[in-house]
């Protein structure tokens, strides 16, 4: 069966499903089955585990050793982009289009992929988080018109992210080292980025062991709990408010 499982229960945001241990995974794969229910789609990020997997496959659960992360401290910006930011060749918006983001990040050609993992299954399901207050996005605009920007969920102190893209050059970067900065403002611990990539790796993701990143995600989801803080958001979107007045669109700096 292709996709997530119609039979499955379904969990809303407050029910949780034990998936097997990832520290225990002879491989990547964790699981296979299930659906894409909120419950269960943050039931698999709090237990280091995402959902991959191509379209004609049933829905495949993974927490990839090693695993791709960035830190506050790793955080590069190159000179290049610097200049990019500060002629503000870009405005970037926080949650002001998910579901044309989402959509935009779907479409993209990938090189060596015959086609998306973002099936309609996806675009549901993440939008549906979204609409919850923990998916979030930034879009980077020029002319008014989608140019690119990335996707991922907000649990705690660590941001989950799943996608990223761009039509126009250095858009997705644009969006990612903007909404980093804002997060990292925040108090956000880590961004895990899943797999290593050249283009990850230029903004300064870096490889830690799958035992270091489960560690590293219990600590910074127990640590934003007991401070009584909600996970799904955090302050930066109300440092956002108070600095533009609005959650619509702003200029990089």
């Amino acid at each position: 069966m292709a996709g997530p499982d119609p039979d499955f229960p379904y969990l809303d945001e407050n029910r949780r499903y034990q998936f097997p241990p990832a520290s225990s995974a002879k491989e990547d794969i964790v699981a296979v089955g299930g659906n894409l229910s909120p419950g269960m789609l943050l039931s698999a990020y709090e237990q280091g585990i995402f959902p991959w997997y191509n379209p004609d496959d049933p829905v495949v659960w993974q927490s990839p050793d090693p695993r791709c992360v960035i830190f506050p401290h790793t955080l590069h910006v190159s000179r290049s982009m610097e200049k990019i930011l500060k002629r503000r060749d870009f405005e970037i918006s926080l949650d002001r289009d998910f579901p044309a983001l989402i959509r935009t990040c779907a479409g993209i050609p990938r090189p060596g992929q015959g086609g998306t993992w973002i099936t309609q299954d996806v675009i549901e399901s993440y939008t549906a988080l979204h609409k919850l207050g923990w998916a979030h996005s930034a879009e980077c605009w020029q002319g008014g018109r989608l140019s690119g920007g990335c996707y991922g969920i907000r649990l705690g102190n660590v941001f989950a992210g799943e996608s990223m893209c761009s039509l126009v050059p250095n858009a997705s970067k644009a969006a990612l080292l903007t909404l980093a900065r804002l997060m990292f403002d925040d108090g956000l611990a880590f961004i895990d980025c899943q797999v290593p990539t050249k283009h990850l790796q230029s903004l300064g993701a870096g490889a830690v062991s799958r035992g270091d990143y489960l560690l590293l995600l219990k600590t910074h989801l127990e640590g934003r709990r007991d401070s009584g803080e909600d996970d799904r958001r955090g302050n930066w979107g109300l440092r956002y408010d108070m600095r533009e007045g609005s959650t619509d669109l702003f200029e990089c700096e």
